[in-house]
């Protein structure tokens, strides 16, 4: 919600502060994620800020949660989704590496460049890092395959995953999409069948 000033000025909201604390994290890293700088970007005053946020810290906590939520939350998820083939659920985690809204790559290399420097939030990725290879592996034990090949086959793509956001590749979304049956074939060791790379072409919004 956003507040007004007894004057009549604005103060934002808090969407409004920590949608520009995400940009100034993606773009100059934590450090650029102070109250001045932010209010200077909104054009708005210092004590504005206090309205919706005790300090700072509390401004990067929320950032931290919000990354949780989205990209641990959203991965977790898809590892869920009704599938009835583990091509099928790979897909649907596949997703995940192409819709931004489900996953934000961007903002997972942030934070994870941002943890080089607090050892705290580099727990908190290794426990996000956890929780979701054992989502991929129990994905992959929901359809028979044993613990020991679901944990090798849920690093397998998770970590490929990782090493693309680490080494900030940028491919082009039609080279990548044609590799994804191969991709697919190599994490599940399975090919996918037509149908469902239609129905995952037709979702990400890219004819078939």
């Amino acid at each position: 919600m956003e507040e007004q000033s007894q004057n009549g000025g604005w103060r934002g909201s808090p969407d409004v502060w920590l949608n520009a604390a995400y940009d100034a994290l993606l773009e100059t890293g934590v450090d650029g994620v102070k109250i001045q700088p932010l209010a200077k970007r909104l054009n708005l005053s210092r004590t504005s800020f206090y309205w919706f946020f005790k300090d700072r810290k509390e401004l990067l906590d929320t950032l931290i949660t919000q990354w949780r939520e989205k990209n641990t939350g959203n991965l977790i998820k898809q590892t869920e989704a009704f599938a009835e083939t583990v091509t099928e659920a790979m897909l649907n985690v596949i997703d995940c590496w192409l819709k931004p809204e489900l996953f934000d790559a961007k903002f997972e290399f942030a934070i994870r460049g941002w943890s080089v420097r607090s050892p705290a939030l580099l727990r908190e990725i290794q426990s996000a890092d956890e929780q979701r290879l054992d989502a991929l592996k129990q994905m992959f034990m929901r359809f028979g395959q044993n613990e020991r090949l679901a944990d090798t086959r849920a690093r397998t793509t998770y970590l490929v995953q990782i090493g693309y956001i680490s080494m900030q590749t940028d491919e082009d979304l039609a080279v990548r999409l044609q590799r994804i049956p191969e991709y697919v074939e190599v994490f599940t060791g399975q090919p996918p069948a037509q149908r469902e790379l239609d129905r995952f072409l037709a979702r990400n919004q890219h004819p078939a």
